[in-house]
């Protein structure tokens, strides 16, 4: 990754300016993934999805090649969202023609515009995680980070089919930071340990 995509300070990684300027900088073809390929996580995705027809919403899509692996595995009903618009048009001209089926839509994670109980999985790889770099004691974050975590989830929720809904968050954070944001008195929540020398989480929210 080039030097001059970095953010001077990590809490930019939870601005909408610092992504506008990163993905303009990057040329259309470009992809990052912050963690894990697909074929790392795969067995996961097919254990926790398998029916291929799901309705699928990406949250905070960005370049990630996750989408187009998943299309390519069969998943062929998947609503990408991102709230920069740059990214957002780079990758509907990356897949018009290849992957026809996807969508891809600029939308902020926090006010999801779609109708209650519309999907029936919701996917977060790493992008709650750039909400959380403001400045603050991890053990006790910001306001903010709370808000925005909790607005994420709320709204998650909201969109995901009751009683069968399946939010999948993959991350490096460990649970004692991130259970308190996944917990719900209507949900269950499931998490898996991946990896041997340093280990990501998958959680798994049913609603």
């Amino acid at each position: 990754m080039a030097s001059d995509v970095l953010p001077q300070k990590n809490e930019e990684y939870g601005t909408k300016e610092y992504w506008d300027q990163r993905y303009t900088q990057e040329s259309d073809g470009a992809s990052f993934d912050w963690f894990k390929k697909y074929d790392e996580v795969a067995p996961f995705i097919r254990e926790a999805i398998p029916d291929k027809n799901a309705r699928i919403l990406m949250l905070g899509c960005g370049n990630s090649t996750l989408s187009e692996d998943m299309y390519d595995d069969g998943y062929k009903n998947i609503t990408n969202i991102d709230y920069s618009n740059v990214v957002i048009e780079q990758m509907k001209r990356k897949h018009q023609t290849t992957r026809p089926e996807m969508e891809w839509l600029e939308m902020d994670i926090r006010d999801l515009k779609f109708e209650d109980a519309s999907f029936d999985v919701a996917i977060d790889k790493g992008t709650m995680d750039a909400m959380m770099t403001a400045k603050g004691d991890v053990w006790d974050p910001p306001q903010q980070v709370i808000d925005d975590c909790t607005k994420e989830v709320d709204e998650v929720l909201r969109v995901l089919r009751k009683d069968e809904g399946l939010f999948l968050y993959l991350t490096f954070g460990q649970p004692h930071f991130r259970r308190r944001f996944l917990i719900r008195d209507d949900t269950t929540l499931e998490i898996k340990r991946i990896g041997e020398a340093f280990h990501y989480y998958f959680y798994i929210v049913r609603t």
